[in-house]
């Protein structure tokens, strides 16, 4: 006789997987794809709160890149306020439309 756990018994055929299995398998699999934030030298630091200080100044619109473990957000409108000691900055985009990205988290910025 044929054993149960081996070649296409009863208990060989018969595997679920649970729906709370299944979604901790996923988040698991998009952990591994998770990746660390670049490190900047001083110079494009400097060079990113220059042009973030301009856009502010010259009422010039902006684009920034900002951070996201996983895919980079890239974020294109008008500086109105520097927040110092929370180190961030209010971006318009639109009429009711802005976002408030910290500095630290830029890691480019262009005209």
């Amino acid at each position: 006789m044929a054993s149960k756990l081996t070649g296409n018994g009863i208990i060989e055929g018969s595997r679920i997987i649970l729906p709370e299995h299944r979604d901790a398998y996923v988040e698991a699999m998009s952990e591994q794809e998770r990746r660390g934030k670049p490190v900047l030298d001083e110079q494009e630091i400097q060079l990113i709160e220059q042009a973030i200080l301009e856009s502010y100044q010259e009422c010039r619109f902006i684009t920034l890149t900002v951070f996201n473990p996983f895919d980079d957000e890239e974020l294109r409108g008008l500086v109105t306020a520097i927040d110092k000691p929370n180190r961030r900055i209010k971006l318009v985009r639109g009429d009711e439309d802005y976002s408030w990205p910290k500095i630290e988290e830029i890691i480019k910025a262009s005209f």
